[in-house]
């Protein structure tokens, strides 16, 4: 799989998961280390677990490919997980204010994820 569809898979797995503020950026241009950072936000330790545990399965069993390296605890705030071509950052929301990944990464274009389109209601003419 490509790092483009890696970083949209890992995306939309955490959007399932309910992760917060899902940011992907595009760094081909900026970084010699990787090609894409994923980087959400989630709720509380239990959370943080849940979304690292299923993009980490989810992924193996849509790819075949586990994370080269898992770096972080779930206490410390933030977990790396390392994909070669594409970085997945979750972390809690004041350790990612802090840290400002996307700050430091400003000049890197952001992919948008697909979302499910809401469907619309159907709108029927006045007086029917």
């Amino acid at each position: 799989m490509d790092a483009r569809k890696l970083a949209l898979l890992c995306r939309k797995i955490a959007d399932d998961k309910k992760a917060e503020n899902i940011v992907t950026l595009d760094v081909r241009k900026l970084s010699t280390v990787t090609d894409f950072f994923v980087i959400m936000s989630a709720t509380s330790e239990p959370h943080m677990r849940a979304i690292a545990d299923e993009i980490s399965e989810k992924v193996e069993i849509e790819t075949g490919e586990r994370p080269r390296a898992v770096d972080g605890t779930i206490r410390g705030n933030w977990v790396v997980m390392d994909y070669v071509d594409v970085i997945i950052h979750i972390m809690r929301s004041d350790t990612r204010q802090h840290y400002d990944l996307e700050g430091l990464w400003s000049d890197a274009p952001r992919l948008r994820g697909r979302k499910a389109a809401t469907p619309r209601k159907k709108r029927t003419p006045a007086g029917r």
